[in-house]
């Protein structure tokens, strides 16, 4: 297998991880205002979505509840709701925007599943083009981006604003 390196993931790797009892870093965002320099590219009523800062592939982004917790079992019934509806409204500017050919979409709840943000869930969806590589290695790997992550959060909230998420 051929080897990539994304040095940029090692700043949140080495970085210091939030104490259990303190705010996640997707509670700071949520609550935050500067949605271009946290990579927000929607907001609705009980989540909003922003792009993942450390990407497994282009377009990479994520779905987040303000409200912490670390369950689906937790979330109220119009929480899991909107979770889900801003997450099929994502798909929509992505498949205009990017033009992906599928979607890996999922949650990792716990740390032996995967959740590096173990304290907040949030849903994945990974865009996902015929010839990239498979689920596994996007998950263990690394990949190359060719777009700036702030340049795909403007085209992905200009198709938001629009309406041309569907």
């Amino acid at each position: 297998m051929e080897q990539l390196h994304a040095p940029w993931r090692i700043e949140y790797i080495l970085a210091p991880k939030n104490p259990p009892g303190e705010d996640s870093v997707f509670k700071k965002i949520g609550d935050a205002t500067d949605d271009e320099a946290n990579l927000v590219i929607v907001r609705a009523r009980h989540c909003y979505a922003l792009l993942n800062n450390y990407p497994y592939n282009g377009g990479h982004l994520m779905v987040v509840p303000y409200r912490q917790v670390p369950s689906l079992e937790d979330l109220t019934d119009e929480e899991m709701l909107e979770v889900m509806q801003v997450g099929r409204r994502c798909m929509g500017a992505l498949r205009k925007a990017m033009r992906p050919d599928g979607f890996n979409v999922g949650f990792n709840l716990g740390r032996v599943a995967g959740a590096g943000i173990v304290e907040h869930l949030h849903m994945h969806i990974v865009p996902r083009w015929l010839g990239d590589t498979n689920f596994m290695p996007v998950l263990a790997g690394t990949a190359v981006l060719p777009q700036a992550l702030h340049e795909v959060a403007a085209q992905l909230r200009h198709a938001l604003a629009a309406g041309i998420d569907r």
